[in-house]
């Protein structure tokens, strides 16, 4: 009998710790190149474009610059009320008769073409996406460029894939490589890039798509050094460790207390958002005017706080005293801040609410940063750059459920390694609160919202790790392959209905093939009693087996690619004497022997109780009677005592 490539032994000796490694894994490596050079540069034009749309909105002068231009230092007056609600016209217009899809955060809607187009997005989109977001954000908006360029780099990943052959989860790893070059260009935040690939986009940790996505980001960051400067976004000094430990042991307590503060906002934030989009859903006029509406708040709030305006990186490194951003946090007043939080945290949930472009990131760090520099004020050591750093890791982390990401993206950031365990633990703490406050992140919320539940937790497949053994069923029924149709018919009506399959096997009982019973009772239906039929004909070619000693993902697997109900299971010695049968089902039966190792709880350890004896009972007792009738009398019955040496006795 011709062997079956599907026969090959997989057993623990011949797998490996990654199930998807091969040659392909070297072309979408290369491709991942290319796709990191064409989102850096799509990054870099997403820079100049605001810039101009910047100078054009609020200084009258056309102007491209790599250098971040503010629109807080304009001098419009109440005239800047204005300009936020032109540029929510155009971007309206733009997602009426351009695409819809470049409405929004930018990070939903990459995860939305993964989980439902099979990574496909539309050509139009990498070229709308950041027009719409410069436009937006130039006139005003107080948005992060950073989920726009994950969508617009996705865009141009999909793309480029969609000219290729490839598979849907080759096309997703390239759409993902091109999203995250982008914020690694973007923020020159490399590492941060990939876990929030790993973290938000990718739904596995595995070679096959790691690789690549983290090429795709190194070859944009020396992309960006070449262009832009290698210097970290917001340089600042490194945090000091104080030499007293109690004192940091202060500090890391108060970052617990951060961390608490920093889910609360994270939460209120995110329900602020979906209050003001269920809100604006109510509105009686079309979706094509919310922008225009949510940018009347952009523009009241820009006026009494001009530094809420626009991308704001220069708020943020006013507050976190980098050198390269003028002025240090110190000279920021307590009331600035606080209006500040107030005022970017209403335009930004407004704005967002109505459906305009804008990113969450940048937005994010500066309600973050706020939080941070109001909480320093009590703080029992660390200056205050410190906790504004601790503050903006904990929000990001928090708000977008990605707590790694928020701790390597502020350190990239910043350059301060310092300050990464007082970062981990508030991010922690932060995530902490938000795990009981919220069902969804403001990310995921977006995608619930059209029908599609994203789940956010990874782990091992539970068949990788249980064994075939543990679960085949060994109650076999044979046929050989010479018996007449009648034979097979007799053994199926008298065997188990639990059955799956019948091993098809020689005179000697080497296995032949194999016949599910579904295959069986549509030849029952088919064939007529009298036909001279033996069972050997009935095969369709060789049998599609398993091992009892590989993992049952193996069989999963080969089942799916076989479409069979159930596969003999062989010895791993003689791959043709058939020990068992492995069915559906018991994939099934696996997933509820792994519910009741989570759900049942057991002690198998005890602490012994030290031996008492009734003389010991009786001490305790004349110490401490036993109270009876009225409140304040002590019963002094002696048959209490006689009676509980007589239980003891028992």
């Amino acid at each position: 009998m011709k062997r079956d490539v599907s026969k090959a032994h997989k057993g623990v000796d011949q797998l490996g710790d990654f199930t998807s490694v091969n040659r392909r894994l070297f072309m979408t490596s290369l491709l991942a190149v290319v796709v990191g050079v064409i989102s850096a540069s799509v990054a870099v034009a997403l820079l100049e474009l605001i810039n101009f749309f910047t100078n054009v909105f609020f200084f009258g002068k056309p102007q491209f610059s790599l250098k971040l231009v503010s629109p807080a230092y304009n001098h419009l007056g109440l005239f800047v009320i204005i300009i936020p609600v032109i540029g929510g016209l155009i971007v309206g217009v733009m997602a009426r008769f351009g695409s819809e899809r470049i409405r929004g955060h930018g990070i939903p809607e990459a995860l939305e073409s993964i989980l439902i187009t099979k990574s496909k997005m539309e050509p139009k989109l990498a070229v709308l996406k950041p027009v719409s977001t410069a436009i937006s954000i130039g006139s005003g908006g107080p948005f992060g460029a950073e989920g726009p360029i994950i969508m617009t780099g996705g865009a141009f990943g999909s793309v480029f894939a969609q000219f290729l052959k490839l598979t849907s989860m080759e096309r997703k790893t390239l759409l993902v490589a091109g999203a995250a070059a982008g914020m690694a260009a973007v923020f020159n935040t490399p590492v941060a890039a990939v876990l929030i690939s790993v973290e938000l986009l990718l739904f596995e940790w595995k070679p096959r798509s790691l690789i690549p996505v983290g090429i795709a980001c190194v070859t944009a960051t020396i992309l960006r050094w070449l262009i832009i400067g290698t210097g970290a976004l917001f340089p600042i000094s490194a945090t000091s460790i104080p030499a007293n430990p109690l004192l940091y042991v202060g500090i890391l307590l108060f970052a617990i207390l951060v961390g608490v503060c920093a889910g609360g906002l994270s939460t209120a934030l995110t329900y602020m958002v979906y209050y003001f989009e269920d809100t604006f859903r109510k509105f009686p006029i079309h979706w094509m005017w919310w922008p225009a509406i949510g940018a009347v708040a952009i523009g009241v709030g820009g006026f009494f706080a001009p530094h809420a305006l626009g991308v704001g990186y220069d708020t943020i490194g006013l507050l976190l005293g980098s050198p390269d951003w003028v002025v240090g946090v110190a000279q920021i007043s307590l009331s600035a801040i606080i209006i500040l939080l107030i005022a970017k945290a209403l335009m930004w949930s407004i704005a967002l609410g109505s459906g305009t472009s804008g990113g969450v990131l940048a937005p994010l760090l500066i309600m973050g940063g706020s939080l941070g520099a109001l909480l320093s004020n009590v703080a029992p050591g660390g200056d205050s750059s410190l906790w504004v750093l601790v503050c903006m890791g904990a929000v990001l982390g928090g708000t977008m459920r990605s707590p790694f990401t928020g701790v390597i993206f502020s350190i990239e950031l910043t350059h301060d390694i310092n300050a990464i365990l007082p970062l981990l633990i508030a991010t922690l703490f932060a995530e902490f609160v938000t795990v009981f406050t919220m069902k969804r992140s403001i990310l995921t919320e977006k995608v619930a919202r059209r029908g599609v539940h994203v789940v956010r937790e990874y782990s091992v497949d539970v068949l990788e790790l249980i064994p075939v053994r543990s679960v085949m069923h060994k109650e076999i029924y044979p046929i050989e392959a010479d018996a007449p149709l009648e034979k097979l018919i007799q053994v199926v009506s008298t065997s188990s209905k639990s059955a799956a399959g019948y091993p098809i096997v020689d005179a000697i009982g080497n296995l032949q093939g194999f016949l599910t019973r579904s295959e069986i009772l549509e030849y029952m239906a088919k064939y007529s009693s009298g036909q001279p039929i033996e069972v050997r004909e009935l095969l369709r070619g060789p049998a599609v087996v398993s091992f009892p000693d590989e993992p049952l993902r193996v069989a999963a697997d080969r089942m799916a690619a076989a479409n069979s109900d159930a596969l003999p299971v062989v010895s791993v010695s003689d791959d043709q004497r058939v020990e068992g049968l492995v069915s559906r089902e018991d994939l099934f039966q696996a997933r509820t022997l792994w519910f009741a190792e989570e759900k049942e709880r057991e002690s198998f350890l005890s602490i012994p109780r030290p031996p008492i004896d009734r003389f010991t009972i009786r001490g305790i007792s004349r110490i401490f009677p036993r109270r009876k009738g009225k409140v304040g009398e002590v019963s002094s019955d002696s048959n209490d005592l006689d009676n509980e040496d007589k239980n003891l006795e028992k």
